[in-house]
């Protein structure tokens, strides 16, 4: 569980400080395209500011792994790689947008979810 922590720490921080600075570049590079409308633009620094959240209580829990908070944070950590997943699959298969970076942030969320989910199990968590 700890390593799990420590690697959603660092993957979600830094994607979260590129939204809130990038949030155009990062677009173009999951999605193949920009944002041009402030509100888009407003909206992915928000999340930006959300994955930043996520990661800080990620690094912060690493050291607290039998805990029911931290058993928690993982449980949140599952629904939101599977979330990330669907929205980035529908994302192509649905809107057509493609980026260099989509199929391997799909590839990165499914290994994270699958990940989440193994902590997860009873014979895990003693």
């Amino acid at each position: 569980m700890k390593s799990l922590l420590i690697v959603t720490a660092a993957v979600e921080t830094a994607t979260g400080l590129a939204l809130l600075g990038l949030p155009s570049l990062v677009a173009s590079l999951l999605l193949g395209e920009s944002l041009d409308a402030p509100a888009a633009l407003v909206v992915a620094r928000v999340a930006g500011a959300a994955l930043l959240a996520l990661g800080v209580a990620c690094w912060l829990a690493r050291n607290d792994q039998q805990s029911r908070t931290a058993t928690g944070l993982i449980a949140a950590l599952l629904l939101y790689n599977v979330a990330a997943v669907s929205v980035l699959v529908y994302a192509s298969i649905g809107l057509g947008l493609t980026g260099f970076g989509l199929w391997p942030a799909v590839a990165l969320h499914v290994a994270l979810a699958v990940w989440c989910f193994t902590c997860l199990r009873p014979n895990q968590m003693n």
